[in-house]
């Protein structure tokens, strides 16, 4: 179980996923090769060995990078599991390296670093069914 984050371009007036008109198309990231160097230079830890699929772990935490098979690169899916609020500086630093905005799925809002997201109750959601 995952708490699942998507990477997208979007024009910098769209500040909620209500905004975004139905047929919008994000800008790429672009060609696969540059997605997979920025991800290496932002997060160096990462391995890319299947370029489709790369896997960032942390002390508590970990993501999956689902690039997907498509190039040019137009969205990163991120499959975030474990605990720990510092797993959040990773996502926001990787959309940072790639001048975009992160939508978490879970809410279908989108989020920005220091904002409210749904990381703390996908955590005890998972931590209550896990439980039982």
């Amino acid at each position: 179980m995952s708490w699942d984050v998507l990477l997208l371009n979007l024009p910098d007036d769209i500040t909620s996923t209500q905004d975004i008109p139905d047929d919008y198309s994000p800008r790429p990231f672009g060609p696969r090769h540059e997605v997979l160097a920025t991800i290496s230079r932002t997060e160096p830890e990462t391995d890319l060995s299947d370029p489709t699929w790369g896997d960032l772990t942390g002390p508590t935490w970990s993501i999956e990078l689902n690039i997907g098979s498509e190039d040019p690169v137009d969205s990163i899916m991120l499959h975030v599991r474990g605990s720990g609020d510092d797993v959040l500086t990773s996502v926001f630093r990787l959309a940072g390296a790639f001048d975009c905005k992160v939508l978490d799925c879970s809410s279908g809002d989108l989020i920005t670093p220091g904002g409210p997201t749904a990381w703390h109750a996908f955590q005890e959601f998972r931590d209550r069914i896990t439980d039982s």
